[in-house]
């Protein structure tokens, strides 16, 4: 049927997305029977969005159902809801409504990630662990048939399926799933903006001994370019590296005004220090020693 002009457009409900609306019944289950999904990829954090949501469960109740599958002995996985559950429990609630139904792994993976992914405000890890589970999922019901296979080895109907489902491209969905490969701390720099993310996708194909190195190198001395990663990985293929050697490397290909720079690793400076000592602990005393000599050898004076 052809729309009117000015005719407004029903949006789906999460009950409509998630396949629920006119299947089944929705029933009070105790909280602690259900268990948070396995891996889940999305943090459930208490800040103001997670208050206003105790807000309205205490006014209003939970208007719509989690989403939960039994796993054995009156037990269940929840699917959908781990926000409201959690909320839920903030508020003492000993039951929560929820829809059981019985899916495979892969099926609940699908669900879990198609109810979360479309939230605003999500991280690059989130997104990264939740693209690779899905598109795991996929692949494993799909087959994998010996021809139309991406570059990299996945299926490209279910790359690009994913990839219209969430607004993005099949290749920047698969930039996402590389975060996957980086080590936590590092990942986490991503989270907090410390590393960008075209970088860190560099990153994740270095070896995870060399991407801790990286990790040291950032937290000492900020972020690191595109063209510093992309020298140093050219550099890895060459020969053996070692972490001074990289951060030689790092050094030199730095584009700065400055006339040099001076690096320390902790490894180096863990020579001269009590093993009890912190990084902020070694760098206090490295401070008030260069004090004292900067007192003794005349301020700033332009002496030789």
């Amino acid at each position: 049927m052809r729309e009117r002009p000015g005719q407004k457009i029903k949006l789906k409900t999460i009950d409509e997305m998630l396949g629920v609306v006119g299947e089944e019944s929705a029933m009070e289950i105790e909280i602690e029977k259900i268990h948070p999904f396995r891996n889940h990829p999305f943090h459930v954090v208490d800040d103001a969005k997670m208050q206003d949501l105790i807000d309205s469960i205490r006014e209003n109740g939970i208007l719509s159902p989690t989403l939960i599958r039994p796993v054995g002995n009156d037990e269940y996985e929840m699917v959908s809801g781990h926000r409201r559950m959690h909320a839920a429990m903030k508020l003492g609630m000993e039951t929560i409504p929820a829809i059981i139904r019985d899916m495979t792994d892969d099926e609940a993976i699908v669900k879990m990630v198609d109810s979360n992914i479309q939230r605003e405000e999500l991280l690059p890890s989130e997104k990264a662990f939740a693209y690779k589970m899905k598109l795991e999922a996929m692949r494993r019901t799909a087959g994998r048939p010996s021809n139309n296979l991406s570059q990299n080895g996945t299926n490209f109907r279910v790359d690009q399926e994913i990839a219209n489902q969430v607004n993005e491209s099949r290749n920047q969905i698969r930039r996402y799933i590389r975060l996957t490969e980086l080590i936590p701390e590092l990942l986490d720099f991503v989270d907090r903006r410390r590393l960008q993310f075209t970088v860190a996708v560099e990153i994740s194909y270095i070896d995870k001994e060399i991407q801790g190195w990286l990790f040291e190198y950032i937290r000492e001395n900020g972020p690191v370019k595109l063209n510093q990663v992309k020298e140093l990985r050219t550099a890895l293929q060459t020969g053996a590296m070692t972490q001074d050697k990289m951060i030689v490397l790092l050094n030199g290909t730095q584009k700065s005004t400055s006339a040099g720079s001076l690096t320390l690793t902790d490894r180096k400076l863990r020579e001269y220090f009590p093993p009890t000592y912190s990084h902020d602990d070694m760098m206090d005393v490295i401070e008030t020693l260069l004090k004292s000599w900067k007192a003794q050898n005349g301020g700033d004076s332009d002496d030789v």
